[in-house]
């Protein structure tokens, strides 16, 4: 049996986050509501060089990273996130062969964008080696994408990176955390333009697109400015009980190629199989919004 060694564990900014043995997420960017998870035992905390990291192991949720306050990964629900993210784009694609992942630390991502035996090359921008670090001990039933042959991990800023490496990829799949500290510019519309610029004729870019309960007013701008660029924009979204509300959104981007509704290539029985979330119905389904967030997101524009 794992005790909580203190009452009150609190972050680099001053703020409690383990009271009396419970995690409590509380962000600014969901005001009013918080999520609380019951602490085990905690594995690991300090000061990375971008911001505070802590990794403990939770009562229900398995193993739970934390990046500033706020849960980036529980091993009970991680799933539905990495897949969706990275299946979605991927699927869409006819033939994807180089795939660029910025951000995603913890190397769920990359485990699955490993599972498409036609990409030929992964390449992983990670500003916070901190993160990769921490996941390699703590989380290795998703770091496992670390170990893929195909997978190269560049640490530096992905902005950067994409400028040196114009028209090169097929896919860019960003996996952020929330727009707040480093992460912030990652929602940004130079940030866009710089990942339509790397995009190859065809491509598709899929982000972190948060939550259509909480950030409309985030979201809905974004989807605005970068439409005058990219080919077709939409939103899709998954279920994610560990996160804000329950549900996190993906905005997905073409560059000379239109909507990612349906997939354009089959899965076979083998990832299938592998896979406890993505379905290529679940792909389809992923697009239908709610009324009032279609109203809100995309205006009088056909679905």
């Amino acid at each position: 049996m794992y005790l909580c060694i203190a009452i009150s564990f609190i972050d680099n900014s001053g703020k409690d986050l383990i009271i009396d043995g419970w995690f409590h997420e509380r962000g600014v960017l969901w005001p009013g509501q918080a999520m609380s998870l019951k602490v085990k035992k905690v594995l690991d905390h300090y000061r990375t060089d971008f911001q505070d990291l802590l990794v403990f192991e939770s009562e229900n949720h398995g193993t739970v990273l934390v990046l500033d306050g706020v849960i980036q990964v529980t091993t009970r629900d991680e799933f539905s996130y990495q897949e969706m993210i990275a299946h979605i784009p991927l699927f869409a694609h006819p033939n994807p062969k180089r795939v660029l992942v910025i951000g995603g630390g913890d190397g769920g991502v990359l485990r699955e964008v490993a599972r498409h035996t036609g990409v030929e090359e992964i390449i992983e921008c990670e500003i916070d080696e901190g993160v990769i670090i921490a996941s390699k001990k703590y989380l290795p039933s998703l770091a496992i994408g670390y170990d893929d042959p195909r997978v190269s991990v560049k640490i530096m800023d992905g902005a950067k990176y994409m400028e040196e490496n114009q028209s090169s990829f097929d896919v860019i799949i960003t996996d952020s955390s929330d727009p707040i500290g480093p992460a912030s510019v990652l929602f940004e519309t130079p940030f866009y333009n710089a990942m339509y610029k790397s995009l190859r004729e065809g491509g598709i870019v899929c982000t972190q697109g948060e939550c259509m309960w909480l950030h409309l007013n985030l979201i809905r701008p974004l989807i605005d400015s970068i439409s005058q660029t990219f080919s077709s924009v939409e939103y899709a979204y998954t279920t994610m009980p560990t996160y804000p509300s329950g549900q996190i959104g993906f905005i997905i981007a073409t560059k000379g190629r239109n909507s990612c509704k349906v997939p354009e290539r089959e899965m076979t029985d083998v990832v299938q199989k592998e896979l406890q979330y993505y379905t290529p119905e679940l792909h389809k389904a992923a697009f239908v919004l709610p009324a009032f967030a279609q109203r809100a997101i995309f205006g009088d524009k056909a679905k």
